[in-house]
């Protein structure tokens, strides 16, 4: 249970940090019973020293809000009785795993156990069903469930945003520290069903989206997958959210994300590119978010049915006799049929009057058609779901009223629970299936009626016909629906086209026997080789398939509460320290350093990118010492950075990415290549002003040796999109023309061939060299892809063995990720914080003979 003396949200989520500096091996952890867990045997070797999982049972922990149990108590005796339910998604899914995985539950019970009964319970509902209960305290069960989850994330992912002030459905920072004081209690119970870190953790649905955090900072290594079976709203709605930020960043500490359709899909990934400044990209078919050296993979597919559990309830007595019993009773009509959960966006009010319409346009209908709707209860309560069942009995009464007659009704309301089997013989007796939400996620009942219309020898036999029958159905689905991309012999319809929803219901009773036939078929063998165990299989497949790097990392942690991230990157790359780095720097005697500029000496974020006076006195002290030949390698034009290093005499500065290099102040620029013709610029910059006028927060900056295209103030997807179009105009028109297109970070730039950061430390290496000064020590550090050319050109040159002795290298980026470099450093706070260390350092005064050639000397003559 939560501690009463947690005040905020950060002391609540920001408990329990690990420091993972030293990765953890697979941890041996055996569970007994759900309450008693064994001390975790901490591994804090080295991760270059790691080893695969280990060998113990691996188990697959199914997560989420409810466990799929029923529950009652005798209120005489006391005692609880349990069943599984086999009617739930999350029991069904176990046939698509191994025979010989161990399968745990964790989630809530239905009912409020007394907390003196609850350990009792827990061991017994842990043997004998593997289902561990979370116990939420009735209160924070209120807020977290009936509170964030259905009053505030709910109605949001639906599309429904809290307008009305006087509604109570404006975010409340109260529920949604109760969701994250649930997701933790969560959390905390599924540590306790876990084996070691190579057990597969899949989390269900939108109550837990904070749950990847609280076990990631448990367990780095952890193999988390999380579907989402509600829709994901387009990022104008998300962003109205919030904690819109925090509930993206704990998704992505997950493995595998899925979602029912690529619209959900595509909105999720919409947001991350435009809160986060995330990237993504397909390859061989799988989609993948970058985040902190870590690929965040998707799934879309739609949760299938369990088949044969609804063709074993089909093949039941009653099942038969019921159907037996519908079709003499509507016998000579159609019967359409609508299954659905008594809320505000299955749009049962939308489909009666559709049917209304229809029956208004066509008379020669009245009397042929009956749609018998079924209201399943309503999951939530409220206002909005009153009027929502009062609506529907209305409408149903007035098309009743107008239409029927004593021994004819239209429409046939059943607002009251029914047996599954009954259900299952409305399905199988209705000519037609009409889903008509406005929006809605994981939807089965069009999966559900198409393989009960396939009947069996039974059905067929009480209807008169063999078994080589045909059988038919036809189903009218919302467009709005996760289901209906699956569907493509189903009338898609607009719900809220009253017009279309009535065309629907006439073509489908328009349709041919034969016409039937193919929809039919085609419809029941994708729900046939697409059922519950094929998606959970394909799930559980692609969440190894995600975590397949999960041993060849290494890892560490940053960030605190719902910030926390991990960051995985190659065993080589790690932190340099300030004293490994001065250590090195005071031994050496002739010192090479490069450094870029925007983004390592100063922000990237920064207004003002004018050098401090600092910075110009931390430069000025590098360059004065005669060991040291100092270099700033930018993308900058040279007039801006000779105006901002004036002071710097001895700076050697590398503009426009090493088109210009000078050694020194006194130097004269050189130019990195023979002076070429700039004709081409007559073609590119029309091309560019044209993408600049149709792209709003778009420029272009006009540089001696080439021409840039800027689009980080434009829309993220939008200039993306133009970005990619214009990389591939310009490579088109500028084929024959000495120059190079490419796109960097929210820029597209073209400049002549051969021109690079990596080109400038191969021309002064290669002249140090050939001047018998090698360095013996040599620094380059950046932060974005130009100066990777940097680090390749130092790796290359090393690899090659171009140096008399080895040097001490560091090549360092500037922020944690995947880079060619050696170390990192986290920020440009640090890079300065490096400078200031070995500019402390006093370069001792001592008297040098005539005879003697300083490394300044040797700068100067290369000058």
């Amino acid at each position: 249970m939560v501690s009463k003396s947690y005040t905020n949200l950060l002391d609540m989520s920001g408990e329990d940090v690990f420091d993972f500096q030293q990765p953890f091996r697979s941890l041996p952890r055996f569970v007994t019973s759900p309450s008693i867990t064994s001390n975790p045997d901490w591994d804090t070797s080295n991760d270059d020293d790691s080893v695969g999982p280990a060998s113990c049972c691996v188990r697959k922990i199914i997560v989420s809000n409810f466990l799929p149990l029923n529950c009652t108590k005798d209120e005489a005796t006391g005692q609880w009785s349990f069943s599984m339910d086999g009617n739930q998604l999350l029991v069904q899914l176990k046939d698509g795993f191994p025979m010989e995985s161990e399968v745990v539950y964790v989630g809530s019970l239905k009912a409020e156990v007394d907390p003196g009964e609850q350990d009792q319970l827990s061991h017994k509902l842990f043997r004998e069903y593997k289902c561990i209960p979370t116990f939420l305290p009735a209160d924070l069960q209120q807020q977290f469930y009936h509170g964030f989850c259905k009053q505030q994330l709910w109605p949001l992912f639906h599309y429904m945003l809290p307008i009305c002030l006087d509604k109570g459905e404006l975010f409340d920072r109260s529920l949604f520290q109760a969701y994250v004081r649930a997701n933790k209690i969560f959390g905390d119970k599924v540590m306790e069903a876990i084996n070691s870190d190579d057990d597969c953790v899949w989390v269900h649905d939108y109550h837990l989206m904070l749950l990847p955090t609280f076990l990631r900072k448990k367990l780095h290594r952890i193999k988390i997958g999380f579907f989402l079976h509600s829709p994901f709203p387009s990022s104008e709605i998300y962003r109205t959210l919030p904690v819109r930020d925090e509930i993206l960043k704990s998704l992505l500490n997950a493995d595998l994300i899925g979602f029912q359709t690529f619209d959900y899909a595509r909105h999720f990934l919409s947001c991350c590119s435009r809160l986060l400044g995330l990237n993504y990209e397909s390859k061989r078919g799988h989609i993948g978010i970058e985040y902190f050296g870590r690929t965040v993979s998707l799934k879309i597919l739609a949760v299938g049915v369990h088949v044969s559990r609804l063709e074993s309830v089909l093949r039941l007595p009653s099942t038969i006799s019921k159907v037996q019993e519908i079709e003499q009773r509507y016998k000579g009509k159609m019967v359409m049929l609508g299954v659905d959960d008594m809320d505000i966006f299955k749009g049962i009010s939308l489909k009666l009057l559709g049917l209304e319409f229809l029956l208004e346009r066509t008379p020669k209908l009245r009397g042929k058609v009956v749609l018998v709707q079924i209201i399943n209860p309503a999951r939530s309560t409220g206002k909005d779901v009153e009027e929502a069942i009062n609506e529907a009995v209305s409408v149903a009464e007035r098309i009743n009223i107008k239409y029927g007659s004593a021994d004819y009704k239209p429409v046939i309301l059943i607002d009251y629970p029914i047996p599954s089997y009954e259900k299952i013989a409305y399905y199988a007796a209705s000519d037609c299936c009409i889903v008509n939400a406005v929006r809605d996620g994981m939807n089965l009942i069009p999966y559900e009626y198409t393989v009960c219309r396939q009947g069996n020898e039974e059905i067929d036999k009480l209807r008169g016909v063999d078994k080589s029958s045909h059988h038919t159905s036809t189903l009218i689905v919302s467009e709005f629906v996760g289901c209906s991309p699956s569907l493509s012999g189903a009338f898609r319809v607009n719900p809220w086209s009253i017009e279309d929803v009535a065309d629907a219901l006439y073509k489908a009773m328009d349709l041919t026997q034969s016409e039937r036939k193919l929809r039919h078929d085609k419809h029941y063998r994708y729900v046939k080789t697409h059922d519950v165990a094929y998606w959970a299989r394909s799930f559980a497949q692609d969440l190894e398939r995600a975590c397949k790097d999960h041993y060849s990392r290494r890892c560490w942690t940053t960030g605190f509460g719902l910030n926390f991230r991990v960051i995985a990157l190659s065993p080589g790359f790690r932190r340099l320290s300030l004293e490994h780095f001065v250590s090195s720097y005071k031994k050496t005697n002739r010192r090479l350093i490069f450094m870029d500029y925007d983004g390592t000496l100063v922000p990237q974020s920064s207004v003002n990118k004018v050098p401090s006076a600092e910075l110009i006195s931390i430069l000025t002290s590098l360059c004065n010492d005669p060991k040291n030949c100092v270099f700033i390698v930018s993308g900058r034009d040279r007039t801006t950075l000779s105006e901002w290093f004036t002071s710097c005499d001895k700076l050697g500065i590398a503009a426009e990415h090493g088109y210009f290099i000078r050694w020194n102040k006194e130097g004269e620029w050189k130019t990195s290549s023979s002076a070429q013709d700039c004709e081409w610029k007559n073609i590119a910059e029309p091309i560019m002003e044209v993408y600049k006028e149709t792209t709003d927060g778009s420029s272009i900056e006009t540089k001696e040796s080439g021409l840039v295209w800027h689009y980080q103030d434009a829309d993220h997807d939008f200039g993306s999109c133009q970005a990619k179009e214009l990389v591939s105009h310009l490579e088109r028109v500028l084929a024959n023309e000495p120059v190079v297109v490419k796109r960097g970070h929210q820029i597209v730039e073209v400049k002549p061939q051969g021109v690079s950061k990596g080109m400038v430390v191969d021309t002064v290496i290669r002249t140090l060299i050939n001047n018998e000064n090698a360095p013996d020590f040599l620094m380059c550090i950046g932060n974005d892809r130009s100066d990777e050319d940097m680090f390749e050109s130092i790796n290359e040159a090393v690899s090659r063995s171009v140096f008399p002795t080895a040097p001490d290298v560091f090549a360092c980026s500037v922020g944690q990720k995947a880079s060619k470099a050696k170390y990192y450093v986290d920020g440009c706070s640090e890079v300065i914080r490096l400078l200031k260390g070995v500019t402390a350092i006093t370069p001792r005064r001592e008297v040098i003979n005539q005879s003697q050639v300083t490394f300044r000397d040797i700068l100067e003559v290369v000058s």
